[in-house]
């Protein structure tokens, strides 16, 4: 599972122009509170997955798949707790 989200990511390394497109939205990490950051890091983790598979109609037709999968749900959570791990590191956990 772990190979198959590593694999899905090298075709990002070719939209370097794509990026420059697009609007900037995340300008920071930083965040006022941890539920803000927990926010944010799921915000990092749906925009990873939609820039993976940038194909709606695969996205959402995988998703009721997924969605259902007690493993696949389990993976994301810790896909969200990585995410979280930065932002609170970034925030110097809202010491």
């Amino acid at each position: 599972m772990i190979l198959a989200a590593v694999l899905l990511a090298f075709p990002l390394a070719g939209h370097a122009e794509d990026e420059k497109k697009t609007d900037v939205w995340l300008p920071s990490l930083i965040t006022e509170t941890p539920q803000q950051g927990f926010e944010l890091a799921i915000k990092l983790s749906r925009m990873g997955v939609k820039s993976t598979q940038s194909n709606k109609e695969v996205l959402f037709r995988e998703r009721a798949e997924y969605s259902q999968d007690g493993e696949a749900l389990i993976h994301a959570s810790e896909v969200i707790a990585v995410h979280f791990q930065t932002v609170a590191a970034a925030n110097n956990y809202w010491k």
